[in-house]
Formats: structure tokens, C-alpha cells, sequence
């Protein structure tokens, strides 16, 4: 059943102030300035499950560089299916043992792109159980080997040691930056924000009328326009001012963003990213449905923005740290770090949205065939990328979008 709620005066003036143009007078939603909203002295934002998750995925990527765990210990930190048999607790935080959530579910998991394509989904969850299970394989058993192209190992960046294998790529790596957008992109723009989920049965009739959830305080728009917000702001200290800590709450689109506002190229994307979240939430409570669907637009803009501009960042970082003597692979941490940081984001491409459209930026195809280049189809992969190589990547990922090489590369 559901129940039904009016909206107080105060929270309605509060979304509204008014024009007048030829004595009619018209809604003018202003952006709020946190992202709180309440309902009969209650708060309606409820985004747990994506907060979850992230911890989730900050688990992961740091237990596998934990030379202690075993192959079923880290497939299980993906799937938590210990109810069905899987290797019981499995994660450090005891709290995440005993939900119901997995990362494993949501992967290439959006209504828009994957409900119909049931074979991608599942092979793209294929794939990060792939890069899981070969770090245990391939890389822990070579933990104290020095990597060289056809050897795994390790390699020293600086103060860091990095875990490659024998092609040079850090599978830790595109897992965490793959998730960025099997995760929490494509559930961001091509799910909950997704004209298709926010609308779907009686949402839109159940949102004009205030009819919130059974046992809820929220509607189900408003609940989903909030699981979106939490894939990128979940982790924040204070939600409602999630731009004050932008880039330091997790690994994930979090962190990319705050390198994005921070960036002289793209000042401003953070704030912009985060007032288009605000704004929708308040067009929904103001039911001006063509305002938060133009908000949900920006966030897809902005999104696939952050993606493309890290990776071709990495690829051109890559061609700045690779060594003048290509023949000293000890040298080589610096920049194969920064070619596994751009594979993850490659990767991700898959998942971005272009604005006012269905279609995704690049095609499986596409970014199949850019990491095929990258990879360069030979036994030692990373290991021999060319400076030209880098450079044609980046000029053909940065070709979809407004800004230049130069721009993202810096």
C-alpha cells in the first residue's frame, strides 16, 4: 500500500520563486543549495545501498594487493553470494558481510543498456572475474620476482611498488577504474537517471500526488534520483554539502570529478556535476519533469567527460614517464602505472552516455578495438606501446568530445 503525503507550504515556496511575462505567471526552480530534502520534518534522501557497494569495491581493489588472500576470498568480495555457498566473510568490515549486496549484481547491470543484452552483461562481469582471478594466479606468485616484458612482478614507481603482469598491466587497476564505469556510471546515466526507470509504471502519477513508498517517506523518483546521487557522493562526511570534500571520499567517480574541478582546463565541472544533481532532485519535488530530465542530461555530459579526459590523461602521463632507454625495464613502473590506469578508464568509455540519446559514446566494438592497440596484439603488451601509438589513441577518444588532447593531457 502506499501512503500519501502533502507537501507543506514552506518546502513549496521554497523550490519556487516567481516571474510574471504578459501577467502569466510561471515556476522558476532555483538551485537548491545542499542537497537536502525533507518531507513532514523528515529527510527523503536515502542512498545506502550505493554507499555499500563502493565500500565494497574500496575492499576489493585493496585486497588485491593483500598477498594473504586466496582466489575464493577475492571472487567472493565480488559476488557475496556466501548465502549460496561462497567463502563466508569475506570482507574486513563486518557490517559488509551481512548485507545482501554485491558488486557482481550491478555490473553492466543499467534497464537502458543491459536488460536486453543479456550476453555483454555477462560478459563483462566475465571480465573483472577474469583480472580477480588472474592476480591470484598470475601475479601473487611472483610477488617478490622483478616484472620484465613475459615475466610478472613487481616494479618500483617511486615510493610505490606495482604488481604487473607479464604484459605490464596492474589487474587491481582495471578493476578499480573499470568499476567506475560498469558500476557506477552505467547505474548513474543509464539506469536510475534513465527516463525509463524514473517514469516507469506509476512513478510519474505517484510523484504528482506525493505517494511515497510502503514505509517510506520518500517516492519512488525521488528514491531514484537519490541512488544516482549516492554512486558519486555516498561516501562524503556530509552528503548535503558533498562538493566540500569532492575527490577525497573514495577511489572511485568521486575522486575523478575532484581531479576534474581541480583541473584549470575543466574548472567548475564539480560544482556544475553537483548543482545538476541538486537541481533535478528539486525539479522532482517540484514536478517539473523537462527540468530534472535536462539536469540528467548534464550528469551524462559530465560523466563521460571525467572518463574520457583521465584516460587519455594516463596515456599522455605514460608518454611523458617512459624511459628514454626502453631497454632498462626496471625503469618502467612509472609509466606502466599510468597504462594500467588508462586501460581501466578505456574500459569504461563503454558505459558513458552522449546527452540526448540512447547510445553510448563508443561501442563495445570501439573500445575493444582501442584496447586491442593499446595492447598492441603481441606477447608483451604494454611493455612495447609506442609514443605514436599513445598519441592516435588519444586524438581518436578525444575526437567525440569538446575538448583537445592538449587539454586533458596536461
Amino acid at each position: 500500500m502506499k501512503r500519501i503525503y502533502l507537501f507543506s507550504l514552506s518546502l513549496t515556496m521554497a523550490l519556487f520563486s516567481c516571474k510574471n511575462s504578459d501577467d502569466n505567471v510561471t515556476p522558476n526552480i532555483e538551485t537548491p543549495a545542499t542537497y537536502a530534502f525533507e518531507r513532514n520534518g523528515q529527510s527523503t534522501v536515502s542512498f545506502s545501498g550505493q554507499t555499500v557497494r563502493i565500500l565494497m569495491a574500496e575492499e576489493l581493489i585493496k585486497a588485491m594487493k593483500d598477498f594473504a588472500k586466496t582466489d575464493e576470498q577475492l571472487i567472493e568480495m565480488f559476488r557475496n553470494q556466501t548465502a549460496s555457498g561462497g567463502d563466508a566473510n569475506p570482507f574486513n568490515n563486518p557490517s559488509l558481510n551481512s548485507e545482501g549486496k554485491n558488486i557482481k549484481g550491478k555490473v553492466a547491470a543499467s534497464q537502458d543498456f543491459f536488460s536486453a543484452n543479456a550476453s555483454e552483461s555477462a560478459q563483462i562481469k566475465a571480465d573483472f572475474e577474469t583480472w580477480i582471478s588472474a592476480q591470484y594466479t598470475e601475479v601473487f606468485p611472483n610477488q617478490n620476482t622483478l616484472a620484465q616484458p613475459g615475466t610478472a612482478g613487481q616494479l618500483a614507481d617511486g615510493n610505490a611498488v606495482r604488481y604487473i603482469n607479464a604484459k605490464g598491466l596492474e589487474y587491481n587497476q582495471a578493476v578499480a577504474k573499470g568499476l567506475i564505469g560498469a558500476l557506477m556510471t552505467d547505474q548513474v546515466v543509464n539506469h536510475y537517471l534513465s527516463t525509463s526507470r524514473l517514469d516507469d509504471g506509476s512513478n510519474r502519477e505517484n510523484n504528482n500526488a506525493n505517494t511515497t513508498d510502503e514505509g517510506r517517506v520518500y517516492t519512488a523518483m525521488e528514491h531514484y534520483w537519490d541512488e544516482a546521487f549516492g554512486y558519486v557522493y555516498g561516501t562524503a562526511p556530509d552528503p548535503a554539502n558533498a562538493n566540500a570534500t569532492v575527490g577525497a571520499n573514495d577511489s572511485f567517480v568521486n575522486k575523478y570529478i575532484g581531479k576534474l574541478g581541480g583541473d584549470a582546463d575543466f574548472a567548475g565541472a564539480a560544482q556544475t556535476l553537483f548543482d545538476a544533481f541538486k537541481l533535478g532532485r528539486a525539479a522532482i519535488v517540484a514536478k517539473d519533469y523537462d527540468l530534472r530530465d535536462q539536469q540528467a542530461e548534464i550528469i551524462r555530459e559530465k560523466l563521460a567527460e571525467m572518463i574520457a579526459v583521465r584516460a587519455i590523461y594516463y596515456l599522455q602521463q605514460a608518454k611523458i614517464a617512459m624511459p628514454s632507454d626502453r631497454t632498462n625495464f626496471n625503469l618502467y613502473g612509472p609509466a606502466l602505472h599510468n597504462l594500467s590506469e588508462g586501460y581501466g578508464f578505456i574500459y569504461s568509455l563503454r558505459f558513458t552516455r552522449k546527452p540526448s540519446s540512447n547510445a553510448p559514446y563508443f561501442t563495445r566494438q570501439e573500445v575493444d578495438e582501442i584496447v586491442a592497440e593499446l595492447m598492441g596484439g603481441g606477447a608483451n603488451g604494454l611493455w612495447e606501446v609506442s609514443n605514436e601509438t599513445l598519441d592516435n589513441l588519444s586524438e581518436k577518444i578525444a575526437a567525440k568530445f569538446s575538448f583537445t588532447v592538449a587539454q586533458a593531457g596536461a
